[in-house]
């Protein structure tokens, strides 16, 4: 696990060991269920976040013969969805002369710069000098403020 993922990992779980702890009193736990429920949500965290990191780069790494474009790419302000699920809007720029599609990959992080979820999104078929909209989602409810970066982005 690198340094960037122990970070947030860190943080909830000292966050549900504090949510276990505050209910641990009314449910009848003992300190060592309520260890148990924060160290399996904390895991259940790791994991999703470690699954999202994977598959980003499973779609990033099919792309054949993408060309760096970061600074095509424009990121609109993240909010979040009924569901809490954080989203933002983008467009990308098909600055080539001829018709491309564009692979995106967008970070979502808290307010201290901590990886929450990523995710790729796929815009297709930009006409050349033209731009072309699509919205991140992440792949799950996040909680507190949330920033959103442009992480790798392939025009193909």
């Amino acid at each position: 696990m690198t340094r960037e993922w122990t970070r947030p990992v860190s943080v909830f779980a000292l966050l549900a060991a504090l949510a276990a702890g505050a209910t641990g009193c009314s449910d009848n736990s003992t300190p060592s269920d309520v260890a148990s429920k924060a160290a399996s949500a904390v895991q259940s965290i790791g994991t999703d976040l470690n699954a999202a990191v994977a598959e980003a780069k499973k779609k990033l790494d099919g792309v054949k013969g993408g060309v760096d474009v970061k600074s095509d790419v424009r990121l609109g302000t993240p909010s979040k969805d009924g569901d809490g699920h954080g989203i933002v809007p983008m467009t990308v720029s098909n600055t080539a002369q001829d018709k491309k599609s564009f692979a995106v990959q967008v970070n979502f992080r808290d307010t201290g710069g901590n990886l929450l979820d990523t995710v790729v999104v796929t815009v297709s078929d930009v006409a050349p000098g033209a731009t072309g909209q699509g919205t991140a989602r992440s792949n799950r409810a996040l909680s507190g403020d949330v920033t959103a970066q442009t992480g790798t982005a392939l025009r193909y």
